[in-house]
């Protein structure tokens, strides 16, 4: 199921985030009005800034993250992000959430310099970057007959091949990314869900242990790729060929080979080695995608069984399988 560009995804995601001109809207709405927010110290609060591509479903995230008690505000220029942070902050808002795009044509410089000062004034600012394959992102604007915003006069391609252009430094630094390309809309509030549901608190490392084939593409936003190749195709027994690597019979088969446990032993050990690494480095997002011909039988097996040795390890770890039903 594909999103539309921007309302899509977040069609069934709760109501609209708000703009500018709208104020904000949200669960904690009600700052009050007339603030300096040049004035006096304010308390520290966690910022989310969600960004990315057009079409890909930004918006979508805004409302997500809005009904999860977040005060999202939409289309909200870079030079304003300090302000409003620091006017919510004299209010009851404890997590704001602003979203962030082209149409704030100073965007990546502005961007990244209004979360440097964030961070230096003692908030606690994230980066969502939200983006989506060429073909997707074509498609969804052709659906709504929609012109991408940086096209012009050229093609949509064109437009969307600006974007990448103009948003590559932001995307370099974010904390998280989201790849709409194969996400439905309860697939995308399920992968927000898991990353910010924490109730104000400061989030653990999560995980997303990600199952696919290689014959679809590497997932974008690995940060970790594991081939399980190596290991026999349970695809050539005619007996396990329609199971996937979530049944008994598959799974048991998968894992039960000699070189799997050792595998699996080892690579738990390296991963054990970069978590403490990742998280000294404020790292709170990880992607471990597992891949195998078509994303049916082995990495889905051994997908299964990291997610279940993270959340062993105390990582809040979860398995996602991109492929399975491809085939």
């Amino acid at each position: 199921m594909s999103a539309p560009p921007e309302s899509g995804a977040g069609a069934a995601a709760g109501g609209p985030a708000a703009s500018p001109a709208d104020g904000v809207a949200g669960p904690q709405s009600g700052v009050p009005a007339g603030l300096d927010p040049a004035g006096t110290e304010t308390p520290p609060l966690e910022v989310v800034v969600v960004t990315g591509l057009s079409g890909a479903g930004k918006n979508s995230a805004g409302r997500v993250l809005e009904d999860l008690g977040w005060y999202v505000v939409d289309n909200l220029p870079p030079a304003l992000l300090r302000p409003m942070v620091e006017l919510g902050a004299r209010g009851d808002v404890r997590r704001f959430a602003a979203v962030v795009d082209v149409r704030s044509r100073a965007f990546s410089s502005d961007l990244q310099e209004a979360i440097r000062v964030l961070a230096e004034a003692g908030h606690r600012p994230r980066v969502v970057y939200v983006h989506a394959r060429d073909e997707v992102l074509v498609r969804r604007y052709e659906s709504n007959r929609r012109e991408h915003p940086l096209q012009g006069s050229g093609r949509i391609l064109d437009g969307i091949t600006a974007e990448r252009a103009l948003v590559a430094g932001i995307a370099g630094e974010a904390d998280l990314w989201v790849d709409t390309s194969d996400l439905n809309v309860h697939q995308l509030r399920a992968t927000l869900e898991n990353a910010f549901a924490r109730e104000g608190r400061t989030p653990p490392l999560t995980a997303t242990v990600l199952s696919f084939g290689f014959k679809y593409g590497l997932p974008l936003d690995a940060d970790l790729v594991v081939d399980a190749r190596f290991l026999p195709n349970p695809h050539w027994l005619p007996e396990l060929r329609p199971h996937t690597g979530q049944d008994p019979d598959v799974r048991d088969y998968v894992l039960g080979q000699e070189d799997a446990g050792p595998f699996l032993d080892r690579y738990t050990d390296v991963l054990r080695l970069l978590v403490p690494g990742y998280r000294r480095e404020g790292k709170r997002y990880l992607t471990l995608a597992v891949g195998c011909t078509g994303g049916k039988h082995r990495s889905v097996a051994i997908a299964e069984e990291f997610a279940r040795r993270l959340r062993a390890e105390g990582i809040d770890a979860v398995a996602r399988h991109r492929d399975l039903g491809r085939e």
